[in-house]
C-alpha cells in the first residue's frame, strides 16, 4: 500500500478516536522549524529522566505526546503497530489486534505484556520515534535492529524524525494499525511517571 493510501487510512483511525476535525488538522500538517526545535527540546529532557528499560515505546511515546501537546499547535497521536526493517518486522507481526484490550485493561498501566508491537508518535505525515534508538542500543533491542541502525545511523542518536513517506529510504517501514485514545494515552503517562519515579528512588 503507498503511503498516500496509508494515510487516508490513518485518517480514519484518527477520525474513529478523536473525530474528523482532528483526522482533517492531521492530515494538512506541515512542520515548521519553530516545531522541530521544540520537539528536540522535548525528547532530549525526556531522555534524561526516562529509565533504559526493556519495552518502553508504549510509555515513552506517550509521555513524549503529552508533553508536546501542551507546547505545539499540532495534531499529535500515539499510534501502535509494525516496525520492519528492509521489510521484515522486529517489533509486531502485522497481524490484526484488539488496540482497545491491549491499552485499555484497567490491570495494567503498561501495554499488554503479550503483545510485541511497536509504538510511536505521529504529527500529521511526520514519524517521530523516540524509543528506536534506544532499542537498537540496547542489549535487549532485536538484532536485525541494531545492525540495521548501526549501518544508517551510527552510534549516540536520540530521537528518529522523519516524514512517513521518507522512512523507506532509511530502511524502515512504520505501519499503524491502532490510533490510541486519551485515556489510553492517560494510563500509560500514569505508568511512565511510576517507572521514572521507581528509577529515581533506586
Amino acid at each position: 500500500m503507498s503511503i498516500a493510501k496509508d494515510l487516508v487510512e490513518l485518517g480514519k483511525h484518527v477520525a474513529a478516536q478523536h473525530g474528523w476535525p482532528a483526522a482533517k488538522a492531521f492530515k494538512a500538517y506541515e512542520m515548521s522549524e519553530a516545531d522541530r526545535a521544540v520537539l528536540s527540546k522535548c525528547a532530549v529532557d525526556l531522555l534524561k529522566i526516562f529509565p533504559s528499560a526493556h519495552g518502553t515505546s508504549a510509555l515513552m511515546s506517550a509521555t513524549l505526546a503529552v508533553h508536546l501537546e501542551s507546547r505545539l499547535d499540532a495534531p499529535i497521536q500515539v499510534v501502535a503497530g509494525t516496525l520492519s526493517v528492509e521489510g521484515v518486522p522486529v517489533f509486531g507481526g502485522r497481524m490484526p489486534f484488539d488496540g482497545a484490550t491491549i491499552f485499555g485493561d484497567a490491570d495494567t498501566d503498561w501495554a499488554h505484556p503479550d503483545w510485541n508491537g511497536h509504538v510511536w508518535v505521529m504529527i500529521g505525515g511526520y514519524i517521530v520515534d523516540i524509543s528506536i534508538f534506544r532499542s537498537a542500543y540496547s542489549a535487549h533491542g532485536p538484532a536485525r535492529l541494531a545492525r540495521h541502525v548501526d549501518l544508517v545511523f551510527g552510534p549516540n542518536k536520540g530521537l528518529y524524525v522523519d516524514r512517513w513517506k521518507r522512512t523507506a529510504q532509511m530502511g524502515l517501514s512504520y505501519e499503524p494499525q491502532y490510533v490510541l485514545g486519551a485515556e489510553d494515552v492517560t494510563r500509560l503517562m500514569g505508568g511512565a511517571y511510576h517507572l521514572i519515579k521507581q528509577n529515581g528512588a533506586e
